[in-house]
């Protein structure tokens, strides 16, 4: 026996020896193919030694199944190919167990690959992971109904929220005399036709809300444009409009303020904002979102009056500084000193005292309840109202005299809810507070305050999910000071009946149709009376 042949016996042997060991370690099963593809590279395994070894092998172990059922398919003739590769040196077996073994050889390689590339893509995990700042990440939170559209930026809430309203209203005269500070516009005699807004002009709210060290911020910038023709005057937006061509809508820019505060501590406002007496009376009336008494139709202002001077006084937006409480089992208060503002000649005529000077602030206060009562959702209200007029003026009274006043008020109001009915009661009473808006005609010639009080109750029933039908009814009374020259032109009471439906289209958009009737009478025999048919949409985002 030459010495080449005994080296390769002496290899076979060795290898049929590693192939034994490879059955009771799988775990050298791909050491064992590897070492055969080594040796056939260099020659030393001729192609049926290599093709019988690995065959064998593969038979022995079991590690690929999916190998070893393609090895062991069905010759034409019925017997097994695993009986015919028994003979190592058959060459006429070689190009079956070729593709056998180079699709075990890619099938290792493909394995080796997806490891690699799980490596890879666990250390970009981690790099990721480690690279993540929730700042950098920009979101658009889940739209709700009436909420505006919310965008996070990192750790600071965007949210942009807003309404649109028009409405077309046939403003029908009934007649009379005309009334010192009434709200009626029946006097005129003349009808009038108008698109215009209603109590609410249009509005564009943007919102920015975020938490830094423990304290929740927020930023508040409101805009309220109309969509008649602007006539600036006494009151700015909300003056008389101009019904004359190349006119321009006017922008009522009534909220600016910042907010700081904790959930246990409470909340501080800096800014202007809505004020505190009478605020739940305007938001909690039906025509905030139709017309209800028009205060003008002919020269359409920013807005309407709704039920400003039929029910309530017009609470206002006023620069402050207001604290709020944390809510403690349904109960929440808040007070906050305001800009101090002037009585007010809104009756004409020298009727009332006028005064320019303040060396105190305003301050107001409000506390709320909520709370489930038999069934019925509720809240309940009441605010005040506090400002010293120093320097009160007239015709009456003498240039150097120096008289002042105590101006003084009070609400209480409620709101009732269960199932499709809704209902509100509210009544408010204020010395010197005067009537429609704050110290208008509150204190009298002779510097005395005059009394003013007013309601209105209002219900409210869904007649079908959509569609609510709502009726109301309120009343302002102005009375004479004490001492009061008799003046039968001045107001003495404005009232108004309302009835509207409000049908609920989509989440944004609300139908309305609306009837209203306005009265104002006077401290003698003037009186004049309005009929008014409005009908138009609200759009809320």
């Amino acid at each position: 026996m030459s010495l080449k042949l005994r080296h390769r016996l002496g290899l076979l042997g060795s290898i049929v020896c590693l192939g034994t060991v490879g059955v009771a370690q799988s775990a050298q099963a791909d050491d064992y193919t590897e070492l055969l593809d080594i040796l056939r590279a260099k020659g030393s395994l001729t192609r049926g030694e290599y093709n019988g070894l690995l065959a064998h092998h593969l038979h022995r172990t079991h590690t690929a199944p999916d190998v070893q059922q393609s090895s062991y398919r069905k010759s034409p003739s019925g017997r097994s190919r695993s009986s015919r590769n028994a003979n190592y040196g058959d060459s006429s077996l070689d190009a079956p167990d070729v593709t056998t073994i180079a699709a075990a050889s890619a099938a290792r390689r493909a394995a080796a690959d997806a490891e690699a590339s799980a490596r890879s893509a666990q250390s970009t995990l981690f790099r990721a992971q480690h690279d993540y700042d929730p700042a950098s990440i920009v979101r658009v939170k889940p739209y709700v109904a009436g909420k505006g559209v919310t965008i996070q930026a990192g750790q600071i809430d965007i949210n942009l929220s807003g309404f649109i309203n028009g409405y077309y209203t046939f403003n029908g005269a009934g007649g009379g005399s005309p009334v010192a500070g009434g709200v009626s516009t029946g006097s005129t005699g003349f009808d009038s036709s108008a698109v215009r807004n209603g109590l609410l002009p249009g509005g564009l709210i943007l919102k920015l809300t975020t938490t830094q060290d423990g304290i929740d911020l927020g930023a508040v910038f409101g805009m309220y444009p109309g969509i008649n023709n602007a006539d600036v005057g006494t009151f700015n937006a909300n003056s008389g409009g101009s019904p004359v061509g190349l006119g321009t809508a006017g922008l009522d820019f009534r909220q600016v303020y910042m907010t700081a505060g904790t959930k246990d501590l409470g909340t501080i406002k800096i800014g202007r904002d809505i004020a505190l007496f009478a605020a739940d009376a305007i938001l909690n009336d039906a025509t905030l979102l139709s017309v209800g008494s028009t205060g003008s139709n002919a020269n359409p202002a920013n807005t309407s009056l709704g039920r400003i001077g039929v029910g309530y006084v017009y609470t206002d937006w006023l620069p402050q500084i207001t604290y709020i409480s944390p809510k403690w089992h349904g109960l929440q208060g808040s007070i906050g000193v305001m800009t101090p503002l002037d009585e007010f000649n809104y009756a004409g005529g020298g009727r009332s005292a006028v005064s320019s000077q303040h060396s105190s602030p305003m301050v107001q206060g409000k506390v709320t309840y909520d709370a489930t009562i038999e069934g019925f959702t509720a809240r309940f209200w009441s605010s005040f109202l506090i400002q010293h007029q120093q320097s009160l003026t007239s015709n009456a009274l003498s240039d150097n005299s120096k008289h002042s006043a105590m101006v003084e008020a009070g609400d209480v109001g409620m709101k009732l809810t269960k199932g499709p009915f809704e209902g509100v009661a509210y009544y408010y009473y204020g010395s010197g507070l005067g009537t429609t808006g704050l110290f208008f005609d509150g204190v009298a010639t002779n510097g005395r305050k005059r009394n003013s009080e007013g309601y209105y109750v209002q219900g409210a029933y869904k007649i079908l999910p959509r569609l609510k039908i709502v009726g109301s009814y309120g009343v302002s009374n102005l009375y004479s000071a004490a001492g009061e020259v008799y003046d039968p032109l001045m107001v003495r009471r404005n009232e108004s009946e309302v009835g509207a439906l409000y049908y609920n289209l989509t989440d944004w958009m609300t139908i309305v149709g609306e009837y209203a009737h306005t009265k104002s009478d006077s401290h003698g025999p003037n009186k004049e009376d309005d009929s008014t048919i409005s009908a138009g949409a609200m759009m809320t985002f």
